[in-house]
């Protein structure tokens, strides 16, 4: 059987990138069990109300859904379990000095198989305020209306 090769993008947490400011991208593995990895390659998965911390030394995923895999077992997984992220001592070092400031957190924005091995993008994020929240909005529907102005002109 050939190795799966390329990106595929199983889920995104499109509300983490409207909710807080990214300071910092992190990729991480992550340690599976084996119905977790077939119900993510059926591209079963919910980063909605996840975050990460870091305990002893150790990142962990909180809350991220994987539903139980539909032809399993009893050897099924809970669906929202704690599970571990795979980085390497510096950056985790980098993680804990970062995420002790004031307002910083660790939240995943996407879910994703690269060449065959489950990846979590994790970022170091600051929360937004009600009022930058506005201001994105108002510039991204700004841009928009620029861009209709400029192709109605090109016409």
């Amino acid at each position: 059987m050939a190795r799966e090769t390329g990106h595929k993008l199983i889920a995104q947490n499109k509300r983490a990138r409207h909710d807080y400011h990214i300071d910092e991208t992190y990729e991480a593995g992550l340690v599976l069990t084996g119905t977790e990895v077939k119900s993510l390659r059926q591209g079963r998965a919910s980063l909605v109300d996840g975050f990460a911390h870091i305990n002893d030394g150790e990142v962990w995923l909180e809350n991220v859904h994987i539903p139980e895999y539909s032809q399993g077992t009893w050897t099924n997984h809970a669906a929202r379990r704690s599970r571990k992220l795979l980085l390497h001592r510096e950056q985790i070092s980098r993680l804990i000095g970062k995420t002790r400031e004031p307002g910083h957190t660790l939240v995943p924005l996407s879910l994703y198989f690269s060449d065959g091995r489950a990846k979590v993008e994790i970022a170091l994020a600051r929360g937004k305020r009600e009022y930058d929240k506005r201001h994105d909005i108002a510039e991204r529907e700004a841009k928009r209306d620029m861009e209709r102005a400029l192709r109605r002109r090109n016409r």
